[in-house]
């Protein structure tokens, strides 16, 4: 199975709303900036921790696989109902000019301790203005 269709099976999510940040090979130009986004596989770890993969090409930085990932997390964290997610870790690998991103967020209806807490819908609302597509 491609990487951007390997979904949460296991919760009977529908792949297409995993992709709501970005759907596979979605190219974006903004400047001379110009990323491809190839998709997002999402693995719920336990209850309210989730791993984001997601993969790219164009990224100027690891800072554009973190905001794809990050975008990923806001978009999950409102497909399950919640309104918050937090951030815990993220990797990020560049091979050949392919981008990939290894996320952990925990998601939860509250605002979470941490500095590094993201608003679902509001990250998914602004990410326009960042490049990064959304449905």
């Amino acid at each position: 199975m491609c990487f951007a269709c390997r979904t949460l099976a296991s919760l009977g999510v529908a792949s297409a709303l995993l992709f709501g940040c970005a759907q596979g090979n979605q190219q974006v130009t903004q400047g001379s900036f110009s990323p491809s986004y190839r998709g997002i596989e999402t693995i719920l770890l336990d209850g309210d921790l989730v791993n984001f993969r997601v993969e790219m090409t164009g990224a100027r930085n690891n800072q554009d696989v973190a905001s794809y990932a990050a975008c990923a997390a806001a978009q999950y964290a409102l497909i399950r109902g919640f309104g918050f997610a937090r951030h815990v870790r993220t990797n990020v690998a560049n091979t050949g000019g392919t981008w990939r991103g290894d996320a952990v967020y925990t998601i939860s209806a509250a605002l979470p301790d941490g500095l590094k807490t993201i608003d679902a819908e509001v990250t998914v609302r602004d990410w326009g203005a960042h490049g990064i597509p959304t449905v």
